[in-house]
């Protein structure tokens, strides 16, 4: 049986490992990728494929209501659509029911999230039915039911080498991190979580943790509408530190 983390691994849990390019430290130690290959990769996909075509079978008239409610009260187009950096790092376009209007401000930005988020992109976010599309991504090969969530592209730059080996595997519509904290995880903590499910991936893992998403979902547990509220986005963070870093510690004035 699979035990899942009660909470993110520390440096010294990682036995001393550094960070490593590939999977591999500098002083030659390889970390343990994802165990799947073969059949059980094989076994993996054909659990993708079925679930994600009962998924859309059983939730197509659920769908169909949520995309007309979208046309009539926020217009075209009815569904989100971007590109984000999938299974080693081939970018995908990943699929979104819309929560968001298009309302822009007097200079003709757009206004901040938390302000374009409709009271049904609200409800949609808090059911996670915003989520249903990406069954089609797992039908085509994009996305695996279980997985790190796919992220946005900008931020492949910021990424540790360490927290790179989460594009070793397929990105999930749900995962460890999902599970453990969602939106109310730190970066550091979040990321770490992604590599700990590549590290330990086994097809008794995903079933715990789909039983656990279920669970989540069905509670609304740590769902945040806009989660830009709380936490910085990974590359504002990150470039911040290094700012930080450069100045002696002190932020720099924008």
């Amino acid at each position: 049986m699979s035990h899942l983390p009660t909470k993110p691994p520390t440096a010294e849990d990682e036995s001393g490992l550094a960070e490593c390019a590939d999977g591999c430290c500098g002083n030659g130690t390889t970390l343990p990728g994802p165990r799947f290959a073969g059949l059980q990769r094989a076994m993996k996909r054909a659990i993708d494929v079925g679930a994600a075509v009962v998924g859309l079978a059983v939730a197509g008239l659920p769908m169909l209501v949520v995309a007309v409610l979208i046309r009539c009260t926020m217009g075209r187009p009815v569904l989100f659509r971007q590109v984000r950096p999938g299974k080693d790092e081939r970018l995908f376009c990943v699929y979104k029911f819309r929560t968001m209007n298009d309302a822009r401000g007097p200079d003709g930005a757009l206004l901040p999230d938390s302000q374009r988020l409709t009271r049904l992109g609200r409800f949609l976010r808090r059911t996670s039915l915003d989520e249903l599309p990406q069954l089609l991504n797992v039908l085509k090969g994009d996305m695996s039911l279980v997985g790190p969530r796919p992220l946005l592209e900008r931020y492949l730059p910021y990424y540790t080498p360490r927290e790179r080996l989460r594009f070793r595997v397929p990105p999930g519509i749900t995962g460890l991190a999902q599970i453990s904290g969602r939106n109310a995880l730190a970066w550091n903590d979040r990321l770490e979580l992604d590599v700990q499910y590549v590290q330990r991936w086994n097809l008794w893992l995903d079933l715990v943790i789909l039983m656990r998403t279920i669970g989540k979902v069905l509670r609304s547990e740590g769902v945040q509408d806009d989660p830009s509220g709380e936490m910085l986005d990974l590359d504002l963070e990150r470039r911040g530190a290094l700012a930080s870093d450069d100045n002696g510690g002190a932020t720099r004035e924008p």
